[in-house]
């Protein structure tokens, strides 16, 4: 008779090599190679799809040429008369037709982050002073690009009516296609944010200065 309590199982024998695999740690294999790259979606389309009649054109180009609104230098110091700085007070249009008057309220429109206004008005400006086609086009996809596509850091606040319009008008650019997107900033502009740059420390600390200037002389 066996005692089943003196009974033993004996392991399974475990090769050398077997049990240095089991001791190994998992390590995964190298990624796998990336497949052909997705088409970009197009950013000129503010719908998302990628089906914009640009976007063919956009894949011929490696690298766009140098563009004046690019690189819209930042606002150097100022030097407005007296006259300039309490004529802006009193109308948003003179303000807005002066350099320097659009530099300080550009300045101002910094500290709001809303900076991109003032830009897209003035790239608008430049668009409709355009004759030749070629420039017309490639300003105007830059406009939409920086301005108007909602994958832009930098877009607008336009109304949905605007945007459809502005949609329509991609397959022929011309120079007043954002004549309706403009004329909506600026009156934004206009609204909200002029009346609090007249009582900002930006617009105020430069009158006060002029006006001691003048006392002084």
């Amino acid at each position: 008779m066996v005692d089943n309590s003196t009974m033993h199982i004996q392991p399974q024998s475990v090769s050398g090599s077997e049990m240095r695999k089991r001791q190994q740690p998992h390590i995964e294999g190298p990624p796998q190679a990336a497949g052909p790259p997705r088409p970009n979606t197009c950013c000129l389309c503010w719908c998302g799809c990628c089906k914009c009649l640009w976007n063919e054109d956009r894949v011929e180009r490696p690298e766009r040429p140098p563009c004046r609104m690019d690189s819209i230098e930042a606002p150097e110091e100022q030097h407005p008369t007296l006259d300039e700085l309490v004529s802006w007070a009193r109308s948003f249009e003179q303000m807005m037709r002066s350099v320097e008057g659009r530099n300080i309220f550009r300045e101002f429109l910094r500290s709001e982050y809303s900076e991109e206004n003032l830009l897209f008005w003035m790239a608008c400006e430049e668009l409709k002073r355009e004759s030749n086609p070629t420039t017309i086009e490639e300003k105007a996809r830059i406009i939409y690009e920086d301005y108007v596509s909602i994958l832009s850091p930098k877009e607008v606040s336009l109304d949905s009516r605007v945007r459809e319009g502005i949609n329509q008008s991609l397959a022929e650019p011309h120079r007043l296609m954002y004549e309706d997107a403009q004329l909506q900033i600026y009156t934004l502009m206009h609204r909200d944010s002029f009346p609090r740059f007249l009582n900002s420390s930006v617009y105020r600390d430069l009158l006060d200065s002029k006006r001691r200037s003048c006392l002084d002389t």
